[in-house]
């Protein structure tokens, strides 16, 4: 269960705020942004809103001065002097809710669940996240996360973009994912190449990461029910420097 240190909701026409409402399976889009530092600052916070205005407006979620009214929430509620916690903002035609929760920190040994199933609309950080929200609840998110597949082939985590390293190239699934803040991100650090990825074909990789706001950079240790186990850390220690430096002196 995830530890909420703030949740909040707004009518989205007049701002005003109601009982709190966490949208999910609504028709609508959110993000999360991970708040570092003391006093908390958000990471990548540009890009993050400028991303959610164009999904909103994708989804039909229109309202005058929508920027200034997520920028203006978003100040309001951002105030918390925790050192490392996610900050989401999620948004349908009604309403836009904010809620702050403390970040379950990846431990060392980090291990993915095949789970057979594709997002809807995944090109969209969208809210038709329940039937993956049930598979995690069940999950220790320190330990665990889920990577999606269909048709035989990889697509991302419940929570994050996967990337594949094999003789230190990256790759990364080329459709049916969302390319998240943290994978735009690593673009344009590394070079990132398109390809499918097979489920029978994972023996090939040596590496395996998540990176995403909530996971960061993530080393998978091994894919349950598979032979795939981990075989280096080089580019996980390498995207990693980079992805601290970011956070640390940015």
């Amino acid at each position: 269960m995830a530890t909420f240190l703030s949740k909040k909701s707004y009518l989205l026409n007049n701002i005003k705020e109601v009982p709190f409402k966490d949208l999910w399976g609504s028709k609508g889009v959110f993000t999360t942004i991970r708040m570092v530092g003391k006093p908390s600052r958000l990471l990548l916070y540009q890009p993050h809103i400028d991303n959610l205005i164009i999904s909103s407006k994708k989804y039909g979620i229109r309202k005058n001065n929508l920027k200034n009214t997520i920028t203006d929430l978003i100040k309001k509620n951002s105030i918390f002097k925790g050192s490392d916690n996610l900050f989401r903002i999620a948004l349908n035609k009604k309403l836009i809710s904010i809620s702050i929760r403390k970040r379950p920190i990846p431990k060392k040994n980090f291990n993915l669940l095949l789970f057979k199933y594709k997002r809807l609309d995944p090109k969209y950080k969208n809210l038709y996240y329940k039937k993956i929200l049930s598979k995690l609840s069940k999950l220790d998110p320190t330990r665990f996360d889920i990577a999606l597949y269909k048709n035989k082939k990889l697509l991302e985590s419940g929570t994050s973009n996967l990337l594949f390293v094999k003789n230190n190239k990256i790759y990364s699934p080329k459709i049916d994912i969302y390319k998240g803040i943290t994978f735009k991100f690593f673009s344009k650090k590394v070079k990132i190449n398109y390809k499918d990825i097979f489920v029978k074909k994972l023996v090939n990789y040596d590496e395996i990461l998540l990176i995403g706001s909530g996971k960061g950079v993530v080393s998978v240790s091994k894919i349950e029910n598979t032979s795939w186990k981990r075989k280096s850390l080089k580019t996980y220690k390498k995207l990693f420097k980079i992805y601290n430096n970011e956070i640390f002196y940015s």
